[in-house]
């Protein structure tokens, strides 16, 4: 492990509840550098769109950043807003729960891209939703942000046409190439690496298996076998897919799953004996607290949560590293509204992210035209293939003048647990803080370690620049 957290999370849990909301001052952070406003919106409100799965597979994730938008909203408010307007995203009016199905995505598009005035810029949560909308919001003229990444959804079917949707992580075809790029730097510690790919099916599950992935890895002497495993999300055993990619040679299982699909994965791991053989890696939501937590039921050998140790990407800052202003200021946030442990994850902080991003866009394009009523979608994706930024310095938000759709910045982390004496991760169950919770199981307390620093992921979309010639 090449960096040791500065700071722990468990120390904000221990002390959330008790810390009564505090007066804020008006000014904003010294780190929370905006570009000057040169017109005033006071009086005037800002809407966040978003619509996605709030109550499926996805839950997990998705209502966390709600609460991350409805903190950040509130603090933003109260300190001038957006050159003094007002940000505002309420249920119904701003945002609907899709329950994940296309059907509801559809319908919620359908209602606010044809407002009597519709939408400068929205938020999408799934890469799902992306590859429907991604044509759509090109006619409509309104660029959508997201957290997503398969190569249809940001440069559609011929991997070549970057359109009107940005991610704000690297492509997740991207990722396993930093994955692999890592495994063979490490040889020590994988010393015959062979890749088995089980995930979710649909655009998600599957966009970090392509062609010019395995191309990739095979070129950098790590295999990726020759079939992938597909479950779905309620799947409750998973044993036969497992063991067939371990029969096929697989010493690494890496899926492209969240929340229940690396836990299920690792409990299969544990239940089948291969724990000391096999690794788990994956996307970058396999890093995410609510793996954390949901693989609390299932121990292994060392009396750890059966996810101890999962590799994945982590490209932006995390909670533990304190010593980035924007992470003390948003664990300081967290606290100040009582969010508990399972809220605190990569969504809430991209709630924050999010409305950092949009206060910037909305002021320079503002200034650019003048007023807001004057602002249209066009205007505000001149703005986003513009502007370098880095929204509370968790991640940097540019597309290098619209060349790309997703930021490369990428590193790889491992997730751990925190130790009883709060100074480290723990070596075993014995060993590890742990939270009594209502349903008579107890919470470990999950942290990332950095293993890599920051680095562009490799291009790995058809045709990319890090795509072995055929």
């Amino acid at each position: 492990m090449k960096r040791k957290m500065l700071f722990l999370l468990m120390l904000v849990l221990m002390i959330a509840a008790a810390l009564p909301a505090t007066a804020q001052d008006m000014a904003m952070p010294d780190f929370i550098q905006h570009t000057e406003c040169e017109v005033d919106l006071t009086g005037q409100t800002i809407p966040i769109y978003h619509f996605g799965d709030l109550s499926g597979s996805y839950a997990f994730i998705t209502q966390p950043l709600l609460a991350g938008l409805s903190d950040a909203i509130k603090y933003y408010n109260e300190h001038g807003g957006i050159c003094g307007a007002t940000l505002k995203s309420d249920v119904g009016t701003e945002y609907r729960d899709t329950g994940g199905n296309r059907e509801e995505t559809q319908a919620a598009y359908d209602y606010f891209s044809t407002l009597a005035d519709k939408p400068d810029l929205v938020v999408l949560y799934a890469s799902g939703d992306a590859e429907l909308l991604r044509t759509q919001v090109e006619e409509d003229e309104i660029p959508a942000l997201i957290s997503a990444g398969s190569v249809a959804g940001l440069y559609g079917e011929d991997a070549q046409t970057p359109g009107w949707i940005y991610a704000s992580n690297p492509l997740y075809a991207d990722q396993i190439g930093s994955f692999c790029k890592f495994v063979s730097e490490n040889p020590d510690r994988y010393p015959d690496p062979v890749i088995g790919y089980i995930s979710w099916p649909g655009a998600f599950g599957e966009a970090a298996y392509t062609a010019e992935t395995i191309a990739y890895c095979a070129s950098l002497g790590v295999t990726i076998t020759g079939t992938p495993e597909y479950f779905l999300p309620t799947a409750t055993d998973i044993s036969t897919n497992v063991q067939n990619l371990v029969d096929a040679g697989a010493n690494i299982l890496y899926t492209n799953s969240l929340a229940s699909g690396p836990a299920i994965v690792a409990k299969t791991v544990v239940d089948l004996g291969l724990e000391d053989s096999v690794q788990i890696a994956g996307v970058n939501w396999v890093l995410d607290t609510s793996v954390g937590l949901l693989g609390r039921t299932t121990l292994g050998s060392d009396g750890l949560p059966a996810v101890n140790g999962l590799v994945g990407s982590m490209p932006f800052h995390w909670w533990t590293e304190r010593q980035v202003p924007g992470i003390a200021f948003i664990n300081e946030q967290a606290a100040a509204n009582e969010r508990q442990l399972s809220t605190q994850n990569i969504a809430y902080l991209l709630g924050f992210g999010i409305v950092d991003t949009y206060t910037e866009l909305y002021i320079q394009t503002v200034n650019r035209v003048g007023s807001l009523e004057a602002v249209t979608g066009a205007d505000l994706k001149q703005t986003i293939e513009s502007v370098s930024y880095s929204p509370l310095g968790l991640y940097t938000f540019d597309y290098q003048g619209g060349e790309v759709r997703a930021v490369p910045d990428n590193r790889i982390a491992q997730m751990a647990f925190l130790n009883k004496t709060m100074n480290g991760p723990a070596t075993s169950g014995e060993d590890a803080l742990t939270v009594d919770l209502p349903d008579g199981t107890k919470a470990f307390i999950p942290l990332i370690i950095p293993l890599t620093e920051f680095a562009a992921a490799p291009d790995l979309r058809p045709g990319g620049a890090d795509v072995p010639a055929s």
